[in-house]
This record gives structure tokens, C-alpha cells and sequence, in this order.
């Protein structure tokens, strides 16, 4: 189980992530294109600068949906390996079934 205020914490990241994303998105394209001026892009990366640390999605941790394990988390299920193999074995998650061959 991971501690509370890390849970807490990586729920803030993302709900700052999620408020600045579009902006974000904005400011790279006009980064990345080419015909933007010297002076449209200077002043983009100067913006995006000035933005939370905490805004860019890096920043964020894939943890367990259940109780927080930030480690070996598999994007399907949004759950920990443990969990993952505890519910298997529950008959909790359809169509997964143990291996054998």
C-alpha cells in the first residue's frame, strides 16, 4: 500500500496536467513548426517554461487503481502485477485465464 499523501499527490499532478494540456499542446506545434519566427518560438518556449513543473505529463506515475503500488503496473488493467495475478485467480477480470500448454 503506498503511502496516502503520495496518492494524493500524483491525483493533484494530474489534475494540473489536465488543465494545462491543451496550452501545452499549442505552444510545442508552434515550437515544432516550421514557419513559425524566431520570435513566435522564443517567446512559446518562454511560456512554456513559465508553466508548473507539474504540468507536463511526465510527471505523472502510473500507479495501482486499487491501492496506489507505484511498481510493476500493467496499463491494461490500471492494476499492479500483484493485484493483476490476485484478481486473476479470483475470477474477478473476464476472459484472463492461466496460462497452460
Amino acid at each position: 500500500m503506498a503511502k496516502k499523501s503520495k496518492i494524493a499527490q500524483n491525483e493533484k499532478r494530474k489534475a494540473v496536467v489536465e488543465r494545462y494540456a491543451a496550452r501545452r499542446a499549442e505552444l510545442k506545434e508552434i515550437i515544432r513548426r516550421p514557419s513559425s519566427t524566431d520570435a513566435e518560438r522564443q517567446a512559446a518556449v518562454e511560456e512554456l517554461r513559465r508553466q508548473p513543473r507539474n504540468a507536463s505529463a511526465t510527471r505523472v506515475r502510473n500507479r495501482d487503481s486499487v491501492d496506489g503500488r507505484p511498481r510493476g503496473h500493467l496499463r491494461k488493467f490500471g492494476l499492479s502485477r500483484v493485484r493483476v495475478r490476485e484478481q486473476a485467480h479470483a475470477g474477478f477480470l473476464p476472459g484472463v485465464t492461466k496460462s497452460s500448454w
